[in-house]
């Protein structure tokens, strides 16, 4: 069982910056990819950002191109995503997923953790 816990979210102001970590354990972690999704109240969860375990390559949804970056410490077994010129639309849920072997299909969820940008 691998177990994805969250940490970074808050409250903050529109047009700044915070860091979304994600830590995973368990003895049975071996990702191919790991991602963001975000949840907005009252909407579906969407993509936000993929990356490549091994090699790194990276692929984010548009609505998020070019302000926000996924990266991973392999060393740590943990996921980060780095936002950026933060917009109000982006408040969300943001929970960090794991993939044994695709992009498109995940095996394991996070809690999440709550990101909410203000005007």
């Amino acid at each position: 069982q691998v177990q994805l816990v969250e940490s970074g979210g808050g409250l903050v102001q529109a047009g700044g910056s915070l860091t979304l970590s994600c830590l995973a354990s368990g003895p049975s972690f071996s990702p191919y990819t790991m991602a963001w999704f975000r949840q907005a109240p009252g909407k579906e969860r969407d993509f936000v950002a993929t990356i490549n375990w091994a090699g790194g390559a990276a692929y984010y949804a548009d609505s998020v191109k070019g302000r926000f970056t996924i990266s991973r410490d392999v060393a740590k077994n943990s996921l980060y995503l780095q936002m950026t010129s933060l917009k109000p639309e982006d408040t969300a849920v943001y929970t960090c997923a794991y993939s044994r072997g695709s992009y498109y299909n995940y095996d394991q969820w996070g809690q999440g953790t709550q990101v909410t940008v203000f005007l």
